[in-house]
């Protein structure tokens, strides 16, 4: 019969494992929210910059699918596609780029909240380890991989709120060719609007980024943690009876 100690060991093993393997993933997967903030921060820069010294177009097009010459670069075209024309409102691509904004804003804070979560109840958890001898030695190991979690979980919710300003921002700019060039005759204010929008994208790129060295660093001491316990567990385990003649 299992004792509350064997269950302990046989939960602690459980969990080394398993989320051992969990955050293997999760050491990769902010670089891919990197390249794709950082080509949305570019694209954003990139008509900032051509907004900033472009004179309005006075040319006429027959076709309302023309591009806009004075608004149009083409950094942002090549990167996401984004492309004024001349009988258009608000390019969907732009539309697009705040949607996915946002949707990746939610998805970083209940990341957030849910590993704050669980970590606390981790971190009590943990107390219990410290009447086993036999960790002694990597209790301090155990305790930074909850810490580094931790410090992951206030990453996330730090790059949620600065997408959610980024869109915020962007949603202060009429981003229809006649709002646009109407702004390109007066201060030129959209600019400073897509300057500091893409410099939130950036920052929020390089939190994502910070966020997988932590979990690196996770690594060894998962895999030295869970050596241990297995030797623990496979010490208390009675032996197998053998069979009589």
């Amino acid at each position: 019969m299992q004792t509350e100690r064997d269950q302990l060991l046989l939960t602690v093993r459980n969990l080394a494992r398993f989320h051992r393997e969990h955050e293997k993933f999760y050491s990769e997967s902010p670089f891919h929210d990197v390249i794709r903030l950082q080509r949305n921060s570019r694209a954003l820069q990139a008509l900032a910059e051509r907004w900033l010294v472009v004179e309005p177009s006075g040319e006429k097009y027959l076709s309302p699918f023309a591009g806009a010459p004075d608004l149009n670069d083409d950094r942002a075209t090549e990167t996401l596609g984004i492309l004024f024309m001349e009988g258009g409102g608000e390019p969907a691509e732009i539309t697009n780029l705040k949607r996915d904004l946002r949707a990746l804003a939610e998805a970083n804070r209940a990341t957030g909240q849910w590993l704050t979560s669980a970590m606390s109840t981790a971190w009590d958890m943990l107390e219990s380890l410290l009447s086993y001898p036999e960790l002694a030695d990597l209790l301090a190991e155990r305790h930074r991989i909850v810490s580094n979690d931790w410090q992951c979980a206030s990453m996330a919710d730090l790059i949620a709120r600065n997408l959610d300003r980024a869109v915020a921002i962007l949603g202060r700019v009429d981003f229809t060719p006649a709002a646009l060039r109407a702004d390109l005759t007066a201060h030129r204010v959209v600019p400073r609007y897509l300057f500091s929008a893409s410099e939130m994208l950036t920052f929020a790129a390089d939190l994502a980024a910070r966020s997988a060295v932590p979990t690196h660093e996770n690594e060894r001491r998962w895999r030295i943690f869970h050596e241990r316990v297995d030797q623990i567990v496979g010490a208390a385990d009675p032996p197998s009876p053998t069979k009589s003649h």
